[in-house]
């Protein structure tokens, strides 16, 4: 008798493992969707531009302010919820924004003229804006440290890995239906992400650790963590490196098609193989390197790559002849070490903040896209005769972040590894 609890504990715990490894899978899920929700609904959209343009009878300038406005509204809106989380909690302004996000996409699927297009497509921005800020957020509040690292790489691996994916499925769903048909499709996808967000996520900022007070508080806590010159370190770093990336997703596909010579075909397989590295490299950034080895040194070591990846960018085209094959592979080592970068830095950055999770998300977004905004127009500087602006860019981008680490973060200061718990 007495041996029939020894030889029930085992599968106790076991089924106890296995569920938290369901709920730990589900939240993943579940926060990987809402930080992939914004980029979707902009690479979804892209081979429908020309159909649009058509169907409104508007020039190609006026559709692209249709991925303007987005933009303007996805980084604006990360300012704003942010802060408004640190206030309400997680849930109450995800599950609006998300049912906001649901109108708004319907209401584009049904647009009468551009002008309305153009107006939902920013409140369909500002409304995507909370999956991306609160689902950092919601990390930083269950998860500590490395954990919290590991769970941002996680991630990486979900919102990674749909931006891959949605041109083609895009441009699937044009062989289907029209640009309204996109929508459509978005507006569902949206309403299946609330489904599962009212579902799985609970609420996870207790009233008692919430941040009280107006705009004046706000403006107070955004200031203190502006501040503080480690966070501001670790935000730059992970901007510029962001934006690293932007220049090459700007430029790669003029220059590898129209410089180089490689077919659309080839581009998109490239363009995909360097996604996935950039994810793969996301992956071993939280399971293998971070835990293992300083966060800091970690973090180097993806700045130094990113850099090298620069120079050899720049010296291929400007004192080689070298071909295509070449270039691929430059362009590969751009995109992978932005996988280490941008989780490392996000969790060193909330670390600093745990007061505050909400507006110090909100700043890391804003900065990351207005930094990227700016990323295509420094590629595109030097016309459509040369691939050195894309390659300067990175380059320039690149030691601008590793000079704000090191001038800022100071890391051979910093003492014990601040995600080593």
């Amino acid at each position: 008798m007495d041996a029939i609890p020894q030889t029930g504990a085992p599968a106790d715990d076991t089924e106890r493992r296995t569920t938290r490894g369901r709920r730990h899978l589900s939240l993943v899920l579940v926060l990987g969707s809402l930080t992939a929700l914004g980029p979707l609904t902009i690479d979804l959209y892209l081979p429908a531009l020309p159909q649009v343009s058509t169907d409104l009878h508007v020039s190609q300038a006026v559709t692209q302010l249709t991925l303007t406005a987005f933009m303007v509204g996805i980084a604006l809106g990360q300012l704003a919820i942010g802060p408004l989380s640190d206030t309400l909690g997680r849930r109450r302004p995800l599950i609006v924004s998300l049912s906001l996000y649901v109108v708004t996409g319907a209401l584009c699927a049904f647009a009468p003229d551009p002008a309305v297009l153009i107006g939902m497509r920013l409140v369909q921005g500002l409304a995507g804006a909370a999956g991306i800020v609160i689902a950092r957020a919601v990390v930083r509040d269950l998860y500590d440290g490395l954990a919290a690292a590991r769970l941002l790489s996680s991630l990486m691996l979900v919102s990674g890995t749909a931006p891959i994916l949605a041109p083609v499925l895009g441009a699937q769903l044009l062989r289907l239906t029209s640009w309204r048909g996109v929508f459509v499709t978005l507006t569902l996808l949206g309403l299946a992400i609330l489904a599962a967000t009212a579902t799985v996520l609970p609420e996870t900022l207790p009233r008692p650790a919430r941040r009280h007070g107006e705009l004046p508080a706000t403006l107070r806590t955004m200031r203190e963590l502006v501040g503080d010159r480690s966070f501001t370190g670790y935000l730059l770093t992970g901007g510029l490196g962001f934006a690293a990336l932007f220049a090459y997703i700007a430029g790669s596909s003029f220059t590898l098609q129209e410089v180089y010579g490689a077919s659309p075909q080839t581009y998109s397989l490239l363009f995909g193989l360097n996604s996935l590295g950039m994810v793969a490299t996301g992956q071993l950034n939280g399971k293998l390197l971070l835990g293992r080895f300083p966060s800091h040194r970690v973090l180097a070591t993806g700045l130094a790559v990113l850099a090298a990846a620069g120079v050899a960018l720049v010296l291929l085209v400007t004192a080689t002849h070298a071909g295509l094959p070449w270039i691929a592979v430059a362009l590969f080592f751009t995109a992978c070490p932005v996988g280490m970068i941008l989780p490392t830095t996000t969790a060193l950055s909330l670390q600093r903040a745990p007061h505050a999770a909400g507006s110090a998300s909100g700043l890391l977004g804003t900065t990351q896209f207005l930094m990227g905004a700016l990323a295509p127009a420094l590629a595109g500087l030097g016309g459509q005769s040369t691939a050195l602006p894309m390659a300067m860019s990175v380059l320039g981008l690149a030691v601008a972040a590793a000079g704000c680490f090191l001038a800022l973060c100071r890391p051979w200061q910093a003492g014990p590894d601040p995600l080593a718990r």
